[in-house]
């Protein structure tokens, strides 16, 4: 909550008097409070962008917006998504905040963590969200729940997941529009500009927070040919639909800034720029899929792309620029900074009220853009990909301190020397070796309690009954069936969901083969998605037929068997949950005697 000092007045009129006072002060204050737009681009590289160097890409818009802003050329994320957003809109880093996978239960942020949405919304802005959460797809994960309040978002952490509306294919598709579905015309990435300008434009009078996350330019890579073209047939290039998809972008990036000077609302908003990872497409690297040396593509002289614990896994571009705040020159900012200073920046920039029991792993950028460097030079900036139920120490981990890095704790490397890190050099700095070692084992040792904290998904909650579960959160020791194209190909695992019975009493619990939207039944194949012509969206495959045999449930240590009708869609049971902390494991079992668990399943307080 905003802390406010009380007034005190001595009549009632003078109270009436002085509180009309304090509430024009306020608005006149609110409304001098700059607006934030912070735009993350998924799977988009340093080197994906013409003005870091990429010689083969075109991004005007992107490009104008880094000449006029300060560029952060040592800036650093997690090398994969749903952990960098953790830490990006919470300030701290993404292990503390129970984030250290994309998948398996273990990319929901926990019930504890407090965003800068909350924060903005605490502090009188309007919040609003735009594309991909990938945060958690269930109360109390949801951006709704996390200080936003409007919400347009596909599921999951990415079009075609597991949790997003079956067969969407990034046109003329069904998101969910606070909390309903809700069907759109039109290509995925417009309409999460063209959505969040109308939210702008809704709100120009008051200040907004404007999260604009697109799902592009992740897989699959569906765009129009229009924005494909350019890029065929370039031996330079490992995938136009990639790039195709950045011009897509930088188009709309061209667009809502046209917007932000028609609207007169450019000068005092903060435009962040940034993306969640290193590249995905826009290098190929020989040797290790994902640590190698690039040997095709561009990606700015770093070795290894998105999901590498070497540099072109984590380090990315970040822009700002906010006219207002004197910030409209193009100046590069050398420093080490990382995605975790974000919302202490913002909060220093906004001049916004938070709890006092909140503290960051991060520290503001403000002080770095008007020159003191005073607090970063001798930082430690630490970022790993654990992709595990569990997480092990020095398990794909970097760790940095200026242009030095320790890779999983046997592998140094000098950037200044060495920047695409081929000679480990740790035998000839055991000093070195030593002082980062004993760095990390503190860092270690502080956050290894909250590894035992289980985000727990709330059944029979007020703000969310029924409850649709998806096999995408299973917590399994393989990867769980995130994607689509894993239901359609009848993929063979289980896993079980770690929930919270909110209150005792008869729930409904449905299992499910295809999701509820499909109306298929259990036992029944689905027909392939279509192509869409001038696009590069292909047809999908059918999906195959499972002959399920019998069901089985197990919730709060009791078991519930039954058998099923393969022309029906689900297969029910009503059964009484005790109030507390439990694990939910279903089971299909097949004429062949193979078992796997219900991809969906939804619980219902009755």
């Amino acid at each position: 909550m905003i802390r406010k000092s009380s007034l005190y007045k001595k009549t009632l009129g003078m109270i009436a008097i002085g509180l009309l006072i304090v509430s024009a002060a306020l608005q006149a204050q609110e409304r001098s409070q700059p607006n934030v737009i912070l735009i993350l681009v998924d799977d988009q590289g340093y080197g994906d962008i013409a003005s870091l160097g990429n010689p083969y890409i075109k991004t005007p818009n992107i490009d104008q917006l880094h000449s006029v802003s300060a560029r952060f050329t040592d800036y650093h994320v997690n090398p994969t998504c749903a952990p960098s957003r953790a830490a990006l809109l919470t300030g701290h880093n993404a292990n503390r905040a129970g984030v250290w996978h994309t998948v398996n239960g273990r990319s929901l942020l926990l019930e504890r963590e407090v965003t800068v949405a909350q924060i903005m919304k605490d502090n009188g802005y309007k919040t609003g969200i735009f594309g991909k959460w990938h945060l958690g797809d269930n109360y109390p994960f949801r951006p709704e729940d996390k200080g936003f309040e409007e919400v347009l978002v596909h599921g999951g952490g990415g079009i075609e997941q597991t949790m997003d509306y079956f067969d969407n294919d990034y046109f003329n598709d069904t998101y969910l529009h606070n909390g309903k579905l809700e069907k759109y015309e039109g290509y995925c990435t417009d309409i999460w500009f063209e959505e969040a300008m109308d939210f702008m434009e809704d709100n120009a009078d008051e200040p907004f927070f404007c999260y604009l996350p697109t799902n592009a330019a992740h897989s699959p890579y569906f765009v129009e040919d229009k924005y494909i073209d350019p890029y065929r047939d370039n031996e330079n290039i490992p995938n136009a639909a990639f790039y195709g998809m950045i011009a897509n972008i930088d188009e709309n990036i061209g667009k809502l800034i046209s917007f932000l000077e028609e609207k007169e609302l450019k000068e005092n908003t903060i435009l962040i720029f940034m993306t969640d990872n290193g590249t995905a497409q826009g290098a190929k690297v020989v040797g290790d899929r994902l640590d190698g040396f690039v040997s095709e593509g561009y990606n700015a002289g770093m070795r290894g792309i998105k999901a590498s614990k070497y540099e072109g896994g984590h380090r990315v571009p970040l822009f700002i620029h906010w006219e207002a705040g004197g910030i409209s020159t193009g100046k590069d900012i050398n420093e080490l900074t990382a995605h975790y200073d974000v919302v202490p920046t913002l909060i220093e920039m906004c001049q916004l009220e938070v709890q006092a029991e909140l503290s960051f792993d991060g520290s503001s950028l403000l002080p770095l853009i008007h020159g003191d460097k005073a607090n970063f030079e001798e930082r430690i900036v630490i970022t790993n990909s654990q992709r595990t139920e569990v997480p092990e120490p020095w398990r794909r981990t970097s760790l940095m301190q200026g242009k030095w890095r320790l890779i999983d704790g046997v592998e140094l490397y000098n950037l200044e020397t060495d920047p695409e890190q081929r000679t480990n050099i740790a035998e000839q700095h055991p000093d070195k070796m030593a002082a980062f070692t004993a760095a990390y084992e503190e860092w270690w040792k502080e956050l290894l309690p909250g590894y035992e904290d289980q985000p727990r998904i709330y059944l029979g909650h007020e703000e969310a009954n029924p409850v649709k579960l998806y096999s995408h959160d299973w917590h399994t020791e393989e990867i769980s069936p995130w994607h689509q194209r894993h239901i359609r190909e009848g993929f063979i695992d289980n896993g079980f969901w770690t929930v919270r019975v909110e209150e005792s009493g008869d729930y409904r619990i449905r299992l499910r083969r295809w999701p509820e939207e499909t109306g298929l039944a259990l036992n029944a194949p689905a027909p392939p998605r279509p192509a869409i012509p001038g696009t590069s969206v292909s047809e999908s495959k059918a999906g195959v037929a499972l002959n399920i045999k019998e069901a089985r449930l197990n919730v709060q240590d009791v078991d519930w068997i039954k058998p099923v009708e393969g022309d029906h869609e689900f297969v029910e049971y009503t059964i009484h949950l005790r109030k507390g902390d439990t694990f939910l494991k279903t089971w299909f079992i097949l004429e062949d005697g193979q078992e796997l668990g219900a991809y969906f399943v939804e619980v219902k307080k009755i």
